[in-house]
């Protein structure tokens, strides 16, 4: 009989999907890595379950104990599904920009969620980073997770995501596009396909009102660069640990209306139910069309699930408050 021991055992292996119609302008294949085939429908699933196994191992989370997470959502399932395996407390921290579905799922999973604002200043005691950071000193017997910084989160997809994709085109890929959050995905695959092969292009996906694009090029920490934005779970307002700058060679900025119209255009024509910064992903990658060459193999992670965007990026209603669509 063939059967995984428990959730934890299925994340991994997901599948690379040819895209057709919303890339044919772009010359060579490009392939699609889809992460909401993991059991908690997104990429956070593997860093997740490192971070934790990590923290046991030396002795940061003991037995019983309470994880602390400020997240965006994806990361929370993640350590949500760990905490049920693994008989944790789970405490998560977000801001209230995010979508009430991710909410929804979280308590749903038995977490508690606490939201915080989100257009104050990462280091106002209010922030999301703030709490999270006080809530782990505070909570008795509490390890805080801090994905922003914890290496264990790059290491992940160092071990796991980078060789599948570079088994699954059989070394081919030249191209790894990718929305950067945490910056863990990118670094972590980024180093593991640079260490195979140094002409591989690896590209990150960032969002206006973000830091990252303008640090990369000059070097240069400018708050001028940070401003509210839509798009969730990619962009910061502060520099993670995680984000390798000497691994990505470019940073493509995406609107949020862009971000949001492609993911829809990812649903409708090529049949992926994908989540918000998936459509930035894709418009990004669109945007650098003029660098392929018909004999390249792009790479393109799509993060996570459409089920957790219903309420806004599926929702007409709220698209056209926010003119997005006429």
């Amino acid at each position: 009989m063939k059967f995984a021991n428990n959730i934890l055992e299925t994340i991994g292996n997901t599948p690379l999907v040819k895209l057709n119609k919303i890339t044919a302008d772009i010359p060579g294949l490009v392939l699609a890595k889809i992460e909401s085939f993991n059991p908690g429908n997104s990429v956070k699933d593997r860093m997740a379950v490192k971070m934790v196994e990590d923290a046991e191992a030396d002795g940061r989370l003991q037995p019983g104990g309470t994880i602390v997470e400020g997240t965006s959502g994806n990361t929370g399932m993640g350590l949500a599904l760990a905490a049920i395996v693994k008989g944790y407390n789970l405490i998560c921290i977000s801001t209230d920009k995010q979508s009430k579905e991710k909410f929804d799922i979280l308590r749903a999973m038995g977490a508690e969620v606490v939201v915080c604002p989100t257009n104050v200043p990462s280091d106002d005691p209010r922030s999301y980073y703030s709490v999270a950071k006080r809530l782990g000193e505070e909570t008795p017997n509490a390890w805080y997770v801090n994905q922003y910084d914890n290496p264990s989160n790059a290491i992940a997809h160092y071990e796991q995501t980078g060789p599948e994709i570079w088994n699954q085109t059989e070394g081919k890929i030249t191209h790894f596009v990718v929305g950067v959050g945490t910056g863990g995905t990118i670094s972590g695959v980024g180093k593991f396909l640079k260490e195979k092969n140094p002409k591989i292009k690896i590209w990150g996906i960032d969002t206006y009102g973000s830091v990252f694009k303008k640090y990369h090029e000059t070097g240069v920490f400018d708050k001028n660069e940070i401003y509210p934005y839509i798009t969730e779970g990619i962009g910061e307002d502060i520099l993670p640990e995680n984000v390798d700058f000497s691994i990505i060679d470019h940073f493509e900025k995406v609107t949020d209306e862009d971000a949001a119209v492609y993911t829809r255009k990812l649903a409708r024509e090529e049949g992926i139910f994908a989540g918000n910064s998936c459509g930035a992903a894709i418009k990004g990658l669109l945007q650098l069309k003029s660098n392929f060459k018909p004999d390249d193999v792009v790479v393109v992670l799509l993060h996570d699930s459409g089920s957790r965007y219903i309420g806004k990026i599926y929702n007409d209603n709220w698209m056209r408050e926010k003119k997005f669509i006429d």
